[in-house]
């Protein structure tokens, strides 16, 4: 247990990804329905449950008053140029590592009976995923956090590459190629700030004295690689293809945890290494924000693809996270700065289930009806409704219904853009009459009105292995809506230093 103690983080990022290597390893035999392909599936729940109840220590033994990193481990890695294995968390990083172990054995659950070719290299690479994506969270040397943050476009990209859908080569190419180019900008300001520090140690960037000029430069760089990832407007349209392309579970990874690397990025490198950069640019961002917000809402009122309307619906929602977070230099009171800030981390968290929920509910019904064409439902309610049940809890949970955990961080966001500028505030609000515009629109059309399509009068309702899954979402999405204080806790102490951070000019 001591060891564990000490090495909590490497076990959570390298136990599911040597769970992965394992199933790659034995593979399957072709047959989906034998023995061999069922072991499969086994050992992929039980590594990612593994995963779930192991991150839990971290909750169990995070302490919210410290300033500090916790559960760090520091190994030397590439001493030629001062490179380490260094991992840490704090109350920014902790919950997002929560979700991610969270929502992977529901993927895992999910994905049960629905993949049909290769289930023991698909598995593999969602448990790959997985702890790549925990190292993201978790590294605090720069080119380690480098290392994860490209190794975990891999898995992605086999994902939606190899069962994805008719469009799923070009959804992939688009996807890596906006993804990687960003993140080479990433890199080369990671080596000119190792120029100027001798390491890749992230506190090293965050104490060392830049120029305006480059501070501007290196948050530019840092702008292509988060914004893109996000992703914020007009860098989106990988996103909508993505989502289209990818199965339920690749959906549901993408929109619950790999879009939160991008604000994560921000809040983990743009404010505190470039600070003054980032207020430089602090207006640009926020107007991308709330173009977000606005013109994306709209667009995604137009939308006819369930999978494309919750995708556009994602972007407007991140939207929120980016504006909340650089509200900081339009707020003169910490407190409105705080409330910013908090808002766009419980916005993410908020944002990875109910997204996470609303695309496995579209998933649930394209296994049935193999359409995803909001035209091809109506009356779904009459046949399963208790699946209908979850699909209007989560649809007014993502548009911001008070009770729910959408509502938390968007009001939070709301509330801190009024002390900002009442025209902030404004144009954020409308998201609450968009998010119900489209979000309702679907939900008439798909669950109530007159039947379309004949095979709606043959659905049968949820499966118990579908019911788990959404009910432990739908629990989880009202937990966070109605009772906010163990996560708004958890943050508070890391978001202050943050705020301390910001608010020392480093010219």
């Amino acid at each position: 247990m001591n060891f564990l103690a000490q090495h909590l983080l490497s076990v959570l990022i390298w136990f599911p990804v040597l769970g992965g290597m394992l199933l790659l390893l034995i593979g399957d035999d072709g047959d989906v329905k034998s023995a061999k392909a069922g072991m499969m599936r086994m050992t992929a729940l039980v590594v990612t449950v593994a995963t779930f109840i192991l991150s839990t220590a971290l909750y169990a033994g995070f302490d919210n008053a410290a300033l500090n990193m916790q559960f760090v481990e520091r190994i030397a890695w590439v001493d030629a140029i001062n490179a380490f294995y260094y991992l840490g968390v704090d109350g920014i990083s902790a919950p997002l590592i929560l979700l991610t172990t969270f929502v992977t054995p529901l993927v895992v659950i999910s994905s049960w009976d629905v993949i049909k070719t290769r289930p023991a290299q698909y598995f593999a690479a969602f448990l790959i995923l997985e702890g790549l994506m925990i190292g993201v969270f978790s590294a605090l040397d720069g080119l380690l956090f480098y290392v994860f943050w490209e190794a975990m476009l891999v898995p992605m990209f086999l994902i939606i590459g190899v069962w994805g859908g008719a469009r799923r080569v070009y959804a992939t190419i688009k996807f890596f190629l906006y993804t990687f180019l960003g993140s080479v900008l990433m890199l080369v300001a990671f080596i000119y700030l190792y120029g100027k520090t001798g390491g890749f140690d992230l506190f090293g960037f965050m104490n060392v004295s830049l120029s305006l000029t480059a501070q501007k430069l290196i948050f530019i760089a840092f702008l292509a690689a988060f914004a893109v990832k996000v992703p914020m407007w007009p860098v989106h349209t990988w996103l909508p293809d993505a989502h289209v392309e990818a199965p339920t579970g690749g959906s549901v990874i993408l929109a619950a945890i790999m879009l939160k690397m991008g604000g994560y990025g921000f809040v983990r490198l743009s404010l505190p290494i470039v600070p003054d950069g980032s207020a430089y640019f602090a207006d640009l961002v926020i107007v991308l924000s709330l173009i977000a917000v606005v013109y994306i809402g709209f667009v995604a009122l137009m939308q006819k693809d369930m999978k494309k309307l919750i995708a556009y619906s994602s972007i407007a929602h991140m939207g929120f996270v980016t504006l909340g977070f650089f509200l900081v230099w339009s707020i003169s009171s910490e407190t409105g700065a705080g409330l910013g800030m908090t808002g766009g981390m419980v916005q993410m968290i908020s944002h990875g289930l109910i997204s996470g929920a609303m695309f496995l509910c579209v998933g649930v019904l394209y296994d049935r009806v193999h359409s995803r064409q909001i035209g091809d439902y109506g009356g779904v309610a009459n046949t399963m409704p208790v699946f209908a049940a979850f699909m209007v809890l989560f649809s007014m949970a993502n548009a911001g219904l008070p009770g729910t955990s959408g509502f938390v961080g968007e009001f939070m966001v709301i509330i801190a853009s009024f002390k900002a500028n009442f025209w902030y505030a404004f144009l954020a609000a409308t998201t609450l009459i968009l998010g119900a515009a489209y979000t309702l629109w679907m939900v008439k059309r798909v669950l109530y009105g007159e039947v379309a399509n004949d095979k709606v009068a043959e659905l049968k309702d949820l499966s118990s292995r579908e019911f788990l899954v959404l009910s432990i979402l739908a629990i989880s999405v009202l937990l966070v809506g109605l009772w906010p204080a163990p996560l708004v806790d958890m943050m508070n102490a890391s978001i202050e230093q943050l705020l301390a951070q910001i608010a020392q000019s480093k010219l």
